[in-house]
């Protein structure tokens, strides 16, 4: 049997400093050359790290599926978790099930569907302060716009002050994920850096804010319709229900995951439509023609195809979910090689969406790829936004839903030009932030 090791020593070279350098500089780059130069599974020879890339949608398949109760969230993740607490997103085990099965009954297909009306509304009352001729950062708007949208489907309220101020502080925590070398090297955390006192700062901020809310509900005693009511009534097969910490764990990964990644699926998708005419004009004459000046409801999103295969095409391009991490607890074999417990496991959405063997000119923006089924004639693992396997992002179909309401009322109403002279980059930091921004002008279809 062959070991990583001897492996390793066949297929890389041994450079730790060299990889970690790399890395830091740019993460997203590295992971893409190292797979198109070192194969499907390569290591990743970081300083105190054992991490190994896999790049197979086979490959992937085994490992988040196949082999998963061999596995936990990976180091970076359990980091995050000091942000998160132990949600659906960085939970593990025993743990994770029965969140899972506690918070499925509030993203089941019906409830999701209820809140299809909250998005268009929310939706036109932000395009009422639009203007054809301003300019404005449209990232910044997808933010605002999908931080009310979670709000009212969330809290069953508007997003005020209080929430305004959550999002900031959320913000800033975040920024502390997006060094790499603190994951990297752990130690850090121990030092007294600025970025480690906003982050400390920040978190006890939000946890103020969050449990105030919690204590509110759980004292008036309302059973309304939102996530955060239903959440708290939630009760296991043994009678016990979430403890005020496993609430706020759940509310705190959902405000994330349900706010900042459909916001950042938009102003990719917008900043891409801007460069590419002839799909801009079809995607608004789509829309234009099944929404006309109105709102689009539940009933409209089969007809709006177009706007359908645009977002599947801006998340292959740029993920907001760029990769997805896994940590060996129980050594099992893959191809002849054996991951020993400890090892990091990686897989990439940023690699595998842009692999020639599944997408040809994977480079090119080309919504029309989508048409005549292409994503039933991939590999499982191929294209995988949202995940895959028992940890399937639970809320995705809130969020495609979302952001198709959201893109098709834009498009009917608006063409968005991109500002000249933008060096717009993508970001790596928890989610792919399109970096500073994506300021474009706004001209009406009418």
């Amino acid at each position: 049997m062959m070991t990583l090791a001897k492996a390793a020593e066949r297929m890389l070279p041994v450079a730790q400093l060299s990889n970690t350098v790399d890395y830091v500089r740019d993460p997203l780059g590295f992971l893409l050359r190292t797979a198109r130069n070192e194969g499907e599974i390569a290591e990743l020879h970081f300083v105190g790290m054992n991490a190994i890339l896999i790049s197979s949608p086979e490959d992937i398949e085994r490992v988040l599926i196949g082999e998963h109760r061999k596995l936990v969230k990976d180091r970076f993740t359990q980091d995050l978790s000091r942000l998160l607490g132990r949600g659906l997103l960085t939970s593990d085990g025993d743990h994770w099930r029965r969140q899972r099965r506690l918070a499925q009954p509030a993203f089941h297909r019906e409830r999701i569907a209820a809140y299809a009306k909250t998005m268009a509304e929310a939706t036109s009352e932000r395009l009422a302060s639009w203007r054809a001729g301003s300019v404005l950062d449209v990232h910044e708007e997808m933010m605002q716009l999908t931080r009310d949208i979670v709000c009212r489907t969330l809290f069953g309220t508007q997003a005020g002050p209080e929430m305004q101020a959550v999002n900031e502080t959320l913000a800033a925590a975040l920024d502390r994920f997006a060094e790499p070398l603190y994951t990297l090297v752990p130690s850090l955390e121990k030092l007294p850096l600025p970025l480690s006192r906003r982050y400390r700062k920040a978190v006890r901020t939000l946890d103020g804010v969050v449990y105030e809310l919690i204590k509110k509900r759980r004292c008036e005693g309302r059973s309304d319709a939102d996530l955060l009511s239903m959440l708290l009534a939630a009760r296991d097969e043994d009678g016990s229900h979430m403890s005020d910490e496993q609430v706020r764990d759940e509310v705190m990964t959902i405000f994330l995951a349900g706010h900042e990644t459909t916001a950042i699926a938009l102003s990719w998708t917008f900043h891409l439509l801007s460069r590419h005419e002839e799909v801009c004009r079809a995607l608004g004459e789509e829309a234009s023609r099944v929404l006309g000046e109105r709102e689009a409801t539940l009933e409209d999103l089969p007809n709006l195809q177009t706007a359908e295969n645009v977002l599947n095409e801006s998340m292959r391009l740029y993920p907001p979910a760029w990769a997805i991490g896994r940590e060996v607890v129980e050594p099992f074999e893959l191809r002849g090689i054996r991951f020993e417990k400890g090892t990091q496991l990686w897989v990439s959405q940023w690699v595998m969406h842009r692999d020639p063997r599944f997408f040809d000119d994977p480079e090119t923006f080309r919504p029309s790829r989508w048409e005549n089924g292409l994503a039933k004639r991939l590999p499982r693992f191929a294209y995988f936004p949202f995940g895959g396997g028992p940890r399937l992002c639970i809320g995705n179909s809130f969020a495609l839903m979302e952001a198709t309401i959201i893109l098709a009322m834009i498009a009917a109403r608006y063409r968005l030009k991109l500002v000249p002279g933008q060096r717009i980059k993508p970001f790596p930091s928890v989610t792919l932030r399109p970096k500073p921004g994506v300021r474009v002008m706004l001209e009406s279809r009418y």
